[in-house]
């Protein structure tokens, strides 16, 4: 069957040249994008019932954008001056980067990973005596606790956020071609949306190892998988999928 429409369970990308926009133009395929998914912030009097003191800490373990906004706010709310002398270990370049917005990055002590937190796990090892903070969601990575246990640091977790289900229901009566999943996340919004969803004819993209896994145990049919030797994105994907559906 023919793509005509694709549904992307994510933001719409804020940057002009996304290859998802390039895909719409050269496949003249219609792609909508709408968050399966959305953060929601922890009040503080909820962090105070999980006993953490923001001025016991001497470095931060950032690895999102969304555990910078977070830190931050929750320092506000506190009242806690977060002191010149904090060091922030970022998971990659553009946590760090994003980090700017709040601090003034020439003057702070930032150690920076390449991209994976096992990547950033020899930065913390070399800093194995300072007190961890790690602000985080409410669905970790076992990797992330497992790696900093295994490092023998002192180390905390804050939930400071959580991972929300968004309300879909304006979407009970619209059909796309192909629906897109980024996480396990998105895979049980569309189960709790949508409780009764007969797949039918509509594809199924996933992307990564867990998403897989939570679309098998949800009993979708996957029809697009990515990252793969061939296809390590999930537009090359999409790409290589509509051009042998659409030639029929």
């Amino acid at each position: 069957m023919k793509v005509k429409t694709i549904l992307v369970s994510q933001p719409e990308p804020k940057a002009e040249n996304s290859p998802y926009f390039d895909l719409e133009e050269r496949q003249k395929v219609k792609i909508d994008f709408r968050p399966f998914i959305h953060v929601e912030g922890v009040p503080s009097k909820e962090i105070r019932k999980q006993k953490i003191d923001l001025s016991q800490f001497t470095a931060i373990i950032l690895t999102s954008r969304n555990a910078v906004d977070h830190y931050f706010r929750i320092a506000e709310e506190m009242r806690f001056k977060v002191p010149d002398t904090m060091k922030y270990f970022c998971q990659s370049e553009a946590v760090a980067y994003y980090l700017q917005k709040y601090v003034v990055y020439r003057k702070r002590k930032i150690y920076v990973g390449k991209r994976t937190f096992a990547e950033l796990s020899p930065l913390i090892k070399k800093y194995k005596d300072e007190k961890f903070l790690l602000p985080s969601s409410d669905k970790l990575k076992k990797l992330i606790p497992t790696t900093l246990d295994e490092l023998k640091v002192e180390w905390t977790q804050a939930t400071l956020y959580k991972t929300v289900v968004s309300d879909l229901s304006d979407l009970a009566d619209v059909y796309y071609d192909i629906l897109v999943f980024y996480s396990p996340s998105g895979i049980d919004s569309l189960l709790k949306n949508f409780p009764d969803f007969k797949q039918n004819k509509t594809r199924i993209a996933v992307f990564g190892n867990t998403t897989v896994k939570a679309a098998n145990e949800a009993g979708l049919r996957i029809d697009i998988q990515a990252p793969t030797p061939e296809t390590p994105s999930m537009t090359m994907a999409l790409k290589k999928y509509i051009n042998e559906a659409n030639k029929k």
